[in-house]
């Protein structure tokens, strides 16, 4: 036999159940971000990339130079900014020496048509290559001279780039 009792308990939580839940639901709704809002805000921060050549081989750097392009060509289409750094070092210089460079007519054309497209010469191998060959090496007009190409780089990913080794 059920008690009256009993049953009254039971509606009572119900209903206090019934009331509870939509409040506390609609409370946690409110503090709670949605996933849009937790969302990066990509159309106002530039992505980043930095790319390593330190070979002194050209399918190499015509592969870097294909990464940069596309990279730089999807976030354009999405209209999304993005900076791009090509940091060369050791022997991947020869990407940026006007001297030796496969790939020095492509470098300025990249360069006139995307201004997101950066390239980094490292100053402590051109440094070198000046001792070895007994000559200023030239650069092309391009590149921009660093301190330190491995160095860049390191920096570049502490400051949150994202790291590509074609």
């Amino acid at each position: 036999m059920i008690r009256v009792g009993s049953v009254m308990a039971l509606a009572v939580s119900v209903c206090v159940g019934a009331l509870v839940l939509p409040a506390s639901h609609a409370a946690a709704q409110s503090k709670e971000p949605s996933a849009m809002s937790k969302a990066p805000d990509t159309a106002k921060k530039a992505h980043r990339l930095v790319l390593q050549v330190n070979t002194n081989d050209p399918a190499m750097m015509n592969l870097a130079l294909n990464n940069a392009t596309n990279v730089e060509q999807h976030y354009r289409d999405l209209g999304q900014k993005v900076e791009i750094e090509i940091v060369t070092f050791g022997p991947g210089l020869h990407m940026l020496r006007d001297d030796t460079s496969p790939v020095k007519d492509r470098i300025k054309a990249m360069a006139e048509k995307s201004p997101a497209i950066s390239f980094k010469a490292c100053g402590n191998t051109q440094e070198n290559m000046n001792k070895a060959e007994n000559k200023t090496i030239p650069l092309v007009a391009q590149a921009t001279l660093v301190k330190s190409g491995v160095v860049r780089v390191m920096e570049l990913q502490e400051q949150g780039w994202t790291y590509v080794r074609p």
